[in-house]
């Protein structure tokens, strides 16, 4: 396929809008009767059982899907991602998170050099300044311990540490590490985000780490510098270097801040900030909060699903499979959205981490090429922990909108409750409900079934159900470190290949461009009228009377 052609003109992907009408024909009562091929659509790797059997599928529709990955290069495209070259064609960069997690001896390549050796270098740095930190060795100003963390970052640099950071709260493991130690995140400007962070703290004990590329984003610096102020207020200006750090590549800047530079800790341009937790974005504050040791076993798994996503074939291969039955749902099927629903409270940070990912990477219109997508790409993601979820948003999957489900399974508990004559331990009940949800989605309940069991005629309506609701489940041996690296891994690269399916670089971010540029001149519209009292002009009408309402109603205050 040359790369200025569609994947929509592709014969495959014209043989897969033909077996609609088949698969239109069927329902997942009927494709669940077929042993044979609920065993085919089950994969295990290193641990993990993914079970597809529940999407509405078939054995021949998997077999077009294989075709249409075929059509659109997605083996070469993976292979030219892990090689480093430039996929990521409108910043003319590579795409390289999987060498964040790469072991030492790992040759990776950016631009004719081995990246891995830098990553590491960064890593060890991460180790040794995590446990000078964490043994008292590093004091702040006043000579106490610095025993409280706040990471202050936005979108790629917060979502993706809060979700490892909340789900590793509560493993026994991680636990024990974290004893006297607090990690906090701040993410939004909004100054409600900062008291909530710094209440019950004390900045003699506190270290802020400050996550900015460039430390240039508006909202990362102004709460950086109101943490430096609040310091400063208490310690004197000359505490900033020892109770903030940065993780940056403009050294400059973080020395005209007040940081050391040597308390700088890189990453690079082809790391993306959605994809960067397993960078110092993430490793610091997590090393920080639980030791190194724990947060290498989160970069292994995800590292041994890397090497999963690139060498398995792609009947066996978790990511690509996942990542085919999305575009299926999507582009052929018409299911717009995906909930993912976690039946585990420690992961109840991963959905708002994977809504990101997915649709910062795979919302977008045009093509690579940037011509425009004749059909839809991306996916509205969304989800809530189980059985939380179930009683707020599931009446709407069993009887209104279809929307594809990924129900996420664990089998043992991190903090596990076992009551004395209760029928089943606390976690059993939980995945009980793990179990019958995709069925009850799957097979539904006819108003036969309603009728033999003598439910009065006029609410035999309300209490049907269609069935024929696609879902998957994957199942987790437990969520220590190391698995919840294999999860992360799992949708990363699962959101990579429905982007190359579609077409489309899942690697930028221009979307995100315009609302910035337009709040640079409400900005300085809001410095002059309050500043000079010069008037509000060059807005809409709209926008204009908003912004009056405002100045009036904040110059009473």
């Amino acid at each position: 396929m040359a790369s200025s052609t569609l994947i929509c003109d592709t014969e495959p992907w014209k043989n897969l809008r033909a077996h609609v009408e088949d698969i239109k024909k069927t329902h997942l009562r009927d494709l669940m009767s077929d042993t044979k091929r609920c065993q085919s659509m089950m994969v295990e790797f290193d641990g993990l059982l993914l079970d597809y059997s529940r999407q509405c599928a078939t054995l021949e529709t998997m077999d077009k899907l294989f075709k249409l990955a075929e059509a659109a290069n997605l083996k070469q495209k993976i292979g030219r991602m892990y090689n480093g070259e430039r996929i990521n064609s409108t910043e003319n960069r590579p795409v390289l998170h999987v060498a964040l997690r790469a072991p030492r001896d790992s040759v990776i390549q950016s631009d004719g050099k081995n990246v891995v050796p830098d990553v590491w270098k960064v890593l060890d740095k991460i180790r040794v300044f995590s446990e000078t930190v964490r043994s008292g060795s590093w004091v702040g100003a006043t000579g106490k311990a610095l025993t409280d963390v706040i990471s202050v970052g936005i979108g790629g640099s917060f979502l993706g540490p809060l979700f490892v950071h909340t789900a590793l709260q509560t493993d026994p493991e991680a636990s024990k590490f974290a004893k006297g130690r607090q990690l906090r995140f701040l993410a939004n400007v909004d100054p409600v985000d900062v008291a909530r962070n710094i209440t019950g703290l004390n900045p003699e004990t506190t270290l802020v780490v400050v996550v900015s590329k460039t430390f240039t984003t508006a909202e990362t610096m102004l709460n950086a510098r109101t943490l430096r102020e609040w310091i400063s207020a208490a310690l004197g200006p000359s505490a900033v270097a020892k109770h903030m750090v940065a993780v940056s590549t403009n050294l400059t800047l973080v020395e005209q801040f007040g940081i050391d530079p040597n308390n700088a800790f890189a990453f690079w341009d082809w790391v993306g900030g959605r994809y960067s937790v397993c960078s110092a974005v993430g490793v610091l504050p997590l090393s920080l909060q639980y030791g190194f040791s724990v947060v290498e076993k989160f970069l292994k798994g995800a590292s041994s699903i890397d090497q999963h996503f690139y060498s398995a074939p792609f009947e066996k291969n978790i990511p690509v499979l996942l990542g085919l039955l999305s575009v299926w749902n999507v582009s052929f099927l018409g299911y717009p959205a995906r909930a993912i629903l976690p039946y585990s409270q420690a992961l109840e940070k991963f959905a708002p981490h994977i809504q990101q990912v997915s649709m910062e990477s795979n919302g977008k219109g045009v093509s690579i090429d940037g011509v425009p997508l004749p059909f839809e790409a991306g996916e509205i993601d969304f989800g809530e922990p189980g059985t939380n979820g179930q009683h707020s948003f599931y009446q709407l999957i069993h009887q209104g909108r279809v929307i594809p489900c990924d129900f996420i399974g664990v089998v043992k508990s991190q903090q596990p409750v076992y009551l004395k004559g209760e029928v089943v331990s606390n976690h059993d009940e939980l995945m009980s409900n793990f179990f019958a949800q995709p069925d009850a989605l799957a097979y539904g309940k006819t108003p036969e079934q309603l009728q033999n069991e003598n439910v009065p005629q006029h609410l035999i309506p309300h209490k049907t159900f269609s069935g024929n609701r696609p879902s998957l489940s994957l199942l987790l041996p437990s969520l220590n470190a190391y698995n919840i690296g294999q999860l992360l891994a799992i949708y990363e690269h699962r959101i990579a290949v429905q982007g190359f399916v579609w077409g489309i670089n899942s690697f930028d971010q221009w979307g995100v461009e315009l609302g910035k540029s337009l709040a640079s001149q409400v900005r300085k519209q809001l410095n002059a009228a309050q500043m000079k009292g010069k008037p509000v002009e060059g807005f809409n009408y709209s926008t204009t009377t908003l912004l009056k309402r405002y100045l009036e109603q904040r110059s009473r205050i």
